[in-house]
């Protein structure tokens, strides 16, 4: 075990031989952490968190009472194979959050990136790899293998079928199940999720420009509205919004490789 001598861990907390405690980590009543456990700089567990398995969490990250981080996936093929759970900095993990550690089958690592919030009761399943600045709101859950890429936010009691991708500054609206990948900056909403157009609010809140705007919505409507079959419309929008760098992403989504079709607008 090795515990920095400026670490503060209350003397009802579990902390097994082996785990490593970072400097000015701070660990609260009752919690449990694993022999294989790593706790980077300044992380927070306020009290009753239970950190299991493989698991690193990375600098200045707070974990909330009665979260469940590194136990083993809910995958009825797992026979106990050592697989990673690796957060990163500075993330909010709020009450009763579950993020279980990875498969052999999925690449052995479940992987959260920095700055993001997960709001309460949360669910990060098994082989998930989540960007950065994500929002995930009360009960919204991941399957096993999706891909979240960065500012996505999904709103509560959403949930996403296993190995979906959810491009760059999507909004997965609430209640939604999303069964289908969603394009960078979609907006998706629906019991079963519909394309219902982009997500501008995020994209001003970034200060994206008037003109990047304007373009990313005409190739939208030109991608799903248009004429002729998909890969024609998308090299026609290539063509057409060469410098456009918020249109190459969505191009490069729709054509990169994937399991699973796409989120489309209803009808």
């Amino acid at each position: 075990m090795a515990i920095d001598p400026s670490a503060d861990i209350h003397p009802s907390a579990i902390v097994e031989d082996g785990a490593v405690i970072g400097p000015g980590c701070r660990i609260g009543a009752y919690c449990v952490i694993g022999a294989a456990v790593e706790l980077g700089p300044r992380v927070q567990l306020m009290s009753h968190v239970a950190v299991a398995g493989i698991t690193r969490i990375g600098e200045d990250t707070i974990v909330w009472p009665f979260a469940s981080l590194g136990h083993i996936p809910q995958d009825l093929k797992f026979r106990g194979e050592p697989t990673e759970l690796v957060i990163g900095a500075r993330n909010r993990i709020r009450e009763y959050t579950s993020m279980n550690t990875g498969t052999v089958g999925g690449g052995g690592v479940t992987r959260v990136g920095d700055d993001n919030l997960f709001m309460m009761s949360t669910h990060v399943a098994h082989d998930c790899i989540i960007g950065n600045n994500v929002i995930m709101a009360n009960n919204a859950t991941l399957a096993g293998h999706c891909v979240v890429e960065d500012f996505v936010v999904m709103g509560g009691l959403s949930a996403v079928h296993q190995h979906v991708r959810l491009g760059r500054g999507a909004m997965i609206g609430g209640l939604a199940g999303v069964v289908a990948d969603v394009i960078p900056y979609g907006s998706v909403t629906g019991e079963r999720a519909h394309l219902m157009g982009l997500n501008l609010v995020g994209l001003k809140r970034r200060s994206t420009s008037r003109t990047e705007i304007h373009e990313l919505r005409a190739a939208f409507a030109a991608l799903f509205k248009g004429e002729g079959t998909l890969q024609s419309r998308v090299e026609a929008v290539s063509a057409a919004y060469p410098e456009n760098p918020l249109v190459r992403e969505i191009v490069g989504f729709i054509t990169a490789e994937s399991s699973r079709s796409f989120t489309l607008p209803p009808g």
